[in-house]
């Protein structure tokens, strides 16, 4: 069977996350909503996703396909019932559509004429940006019995310090010397070539992603997950890093949620509690205002490519764009648009022509390519954020 998944209605809620990927490519837990269901289905996806994004994410449509919806976290009971859907099915879960089957010759789909199977049993969907450090608990704990199923951790070196061995996998390559774990709480995978140097205090759930580091002394509580070739120092709590991005000093990060090609300077601090200790707010794109959380606890949450300089401050519940450069003393207002240069005196237009400067330099050290591919969609983020920039 051929699987695509589509970004569904949640798209513009897990914005600026999805200006630069689809809503499948999020990373929340040890692996990516792709990743999840590739490894569940044992098949290669593709994507229904906006128009810019489609030639680096195409879709690949055969004679018979089932649509899935990647908001939705997969499960075992969840996937059985996909294996199984057939021409005219369609999986809801109250009013939204979980999966469907489809072909090729189908030009409009109208679910009112499908038979619709309803999903009755628990399931995670991530539908707004703080959902992917909100829920990152279950769905650390969900990758890491799937992946860890039948196989053997490698063996834990005796210089650590470990709380609850039987909750820590080591994957090949990784190195870990002189740092406590205490994995009674949550589950520690520790990812292919990663590290974790000397005197690092870890609780789990914690996801240290292939070819991550945490360096010195790093304090992190969970339910945190570093992604891969992320660098991590300073304190964090419960924040999901998409890879490629580095908090590499101290400094404070807590319930935030960092893009890839980040950069936070040393001694960035952000606020994840208001000091009145009221609900959080923070900048929805889909209705253009600020929008009500459910949350005490909400911190940073900052799109691709982005950078902070020393000692930068973040408010509760900061909003960060694509590309934006942050510096300065003060706290920045609590929504920085995309391609904004500047801090808490104010803002200009960061130019495409100086953030793909930064972006080629940046990716080469890791010998990754600044592709054509990049540079379209990242222009295309410039003019659809455009009216959120005063100047």
């Amino acid at each position: 069977m051929n699987y695509i998944l589509f970004d569904g209605p949640v798209r513009n809620q897990l914005l600026p996350f999805t200006y630069t990927r689809p809503v499948a490519d999020i990373r929340v837990g040890i692996l990516t909503i792709r990743e999840k269901w590739e490894y569940y289905l044992q098949s290669t996806t593709t994507t229904v996703t906006e128009a810019y994004l489609s030639d680096k994410y195409p879709m690949v449509e055969l004679e018979e396909n089932v649509m899935l919806n990647a908001a939705y976290l997969p499960n075992n009971e969840l996937v059985e019932l996909v294996k199984s859907l057939k021409n005219n099915q369609a999986i809801f879960k109250d009013e939204d559509v979980i999966a469907f089957y489809t072909t090729d010759t189908q030009e409009d789909i109208d679910f009112d004429t499908f038979e619709a199977i309803e999903f009755d049993n628990d399931i995670t969907k991530i539908e707004h940006i703080w959902d992917i450090f909100s829920k990152n608990a279950e769905a650390i704990q969900q990758d890491f019995e799937l992946l860890t199923k039948n196989r053997t951790s490698q063996p834990i070196p005796t210089s650590n310090n470990i709380i609850a061995p039987e909750n820590v996998f080591i994957e090949e390559g990784a190195k870990l010397e002189f740092a406590t774990l205490n994995a009674s709480s949550g589950p520690i995978y520790i990812g292919k070539n990663a590290e974790i140097m000397e005197g690092s205090l870890v609780r789990g759930p914690f996801a240290l992603c292939d070819n991550a580091t945490l360096k010195l002394g790093a304090k992190i509580y969970g339910a945190t997950t570093i992604g891969p070739f992320s660098k991590v120092g300073g304190e964090v709590n419960n924040s999901v890093l998409f890879g490629y991005s580095n908090k590499g000093h101290d400094g404070f990060l807590g319930n935030s949620v960092l893009g890839e090609w980040c950069n936070l300077g040393a001694d960035t601090n952000n606020s994840n509690l208001k000091n009145n200790y009221v609900e959080v707010k923070i900048w929805d794109y889909e209705t253009s205002r600020f929008a009500k959380t459910g949350l005490q606890f909400c911190g940073l949450l900052m799109g691709d490519h982005s950078k902070c300089g020393i000692n930068t401050m973040f408010n509760t519940g900061t909003v960060i764009g694509v590309n934006a450069n942050i510096f300065g003393s003060g706290f920045p207002r609590n929504f920085v648009p995309s391609y904004s240069w500047g801090g808490a005196s104010g803002f200009t237009t960061y130019l495409t022509s100086k953030a793909f400067e930064v972006a080629k330099v940046v990716m080469s050290r890791r010998n990754i390519e600044f592709t054509p591919q990049d540079e379209a969609i990242l222009t295309e983020v410039f003019k659809l954020s455009k009216q959120y920039r005063k100047n």
